[in-house]
């Protein structure tokens, strides 16, 4: 199988874990994965932050690493890519209110083309106005988001991840596992396993 042409629309203080591990992770297997932020070009860096969970009521933030961009958003053509990757953290919260930036995320969902979305991702698909009758996972905070929009909030825990048709949520990046795996699994990649063998 050849790999997929895969979209990832990031902005400065996404989350660090939700940005670099499944750009990095889809890479590995094979998938040619764009990486691109409103008004920024290939080689511009965004700021990343990381967020944990201390004991506070809500999550820490602090900062994180510069994560390259590797394509120019102004150049790219949404019908050329299978599938579609938005991380959380901050960005999701501005990004929404970029014309361009709407009308792709409305692009993969009338295409039905696969969709992985973490997070505080909810918030951008909220504005994009994608999440009705659907069923959608995110931090815990944009569960109002998400049935304002008209989506069906996944109650599920922090490890966990769900797939409604195209889409695939988790609530944040303790799910990687399992939000990657269904992730790969709708793209309709593989992986087989085969035993190491010692060396003479």
């Amino acid at each position: 199988m050849s790999g997929k042409r895969i979209l990832m629309i990031v902005g400065d203080f996404g989350e660090d874990y939700e940005t670099m591990v499944p750009f990095q992770a889809l890479l590995a297997v094979g998938h040619t994965v764009h990486a691109v932020c409103p008004g920024k070009v290939a080689g511009d860096t965004i700021a990343t932050s990381i967020h944990d969970f201390e004991g506070q009521q809500t999550y820490s933030e602090k900062r994180g690493h510069n994560f390259t961009i590797n394509t120019t958003f102004a150049e790219i053509d949404c019908s050329t890519y299978d599938a579609l990757v938005i991380p959380g953290g901050r960005a999701p919260e501005y990004l929404r209110t970029d014309e361009r930036v709407i009308e792709l995320v409305r692009y993969f969902f009338d295409a039905e083309k696969p969709v992985a979305a973490i997070c505080h991702a909810a918030q951008l698909l909220a504005g994009a106005g994608v999440l009705k009758g659907r069923t959608c996972s995110a931090y815990p905070a944009c569960r109002v988001e998400v049935e304002l929009a008209g989506g069906v909030y996944a109650d599920i825990p922090i490890d966990g991840a769900v797939t409604d048709r195209n889409l695939v949520s988790a609530p944040a990046w303790p799910a990687h596992p399992a939000w990657l795996s269904q992730f790969l699994a709708v793209l309709g990649t593989t992986i087989s396993h085969s035993g190491l063998r010692r060396a003479a």
